[in-house]
C-alpha cells in the first residue's frame, strides 16, 4: 500500500535544506494539494495546526514515501518529532486527509506544529513562502 507525505513548509520547498534534501530527492512527488488547518509564521518556518472544519486551508506538496522506514526517521529528526515523546516534540507526525482538487483525497502524514501559536502571526493564504515569512 502507498503512503504518502503532506508537506508546506521548507520541505515542500523546491530548495530543502541541505540537511535534508538528500532525503526529500528519495520521494516522488504526485501533486500539489491541501489540508483543512491553519498556517502560522514560527520566524524560521511555518507551523499548521490542522482543523476539522473546511474554512481554513494548508497548501503543500504531496510526496510519495518509499518502503525505506528510515526515510521517516530522518523526516522525524528534521521536524523535531520524536515517536517516545510527542508531547514533548516541536512537531508531531499525524495521519491526515490530503485534498486534491479534482481528485479524491488521500490519507498521509504531515508534521504538525506542536508548541504554542498565541501570538503567532495567521499566514492568511495558508501558503508558505520563503518571501511570505
Amino acid at each position: 500500500m502507498k503512503d504518502y507525505l503532506f508537506a508546506y513548509g521548507t520541505l515542500a520547498d523546491d530548495t530543502a535544506p541541505p540537511e535534508i534534501a538528500a532525503t526529500m530527492k528519495r520521494l516522488k512527488l504526485v501533486g500539489e494539494g491541501f489540508v483543512v488547518g491553519r498556517l502560522y509564521d514560527m520566524g524560521e518556518y511555518p507551523g499548521a495546526v490542522l482543523g476539522d472544519t473546511g474554512d481554513e486551508k494548508v497548501f503543500g506538496k504531496i510526496f510519495e514515501l518509499d518502503d525505506n522506514a528510515a526515510v521517516l526517521d530522518r523526516l522525524d529528526r528534521f521536524e523535531g518529532f520524536d515517536p517516545q515523546r510527542p508531547t514533548t516534540s516541536l512537531f508531531v507526525r499525524t495521519r491526515s486527509a490530503i485534498n486534491r482538487a479534482d481528485r479524491p483525497p488521500l490519507t498521509g502524514w504531515v508534521y504538525e506544529y506542536n508548541g504554542d501559536v498565541k501570538g503567532a502571526p495567521v499566514i492568511k493564504t495558508g501558503r508558505y513562502s520563503k518571501v511570505s515569512v
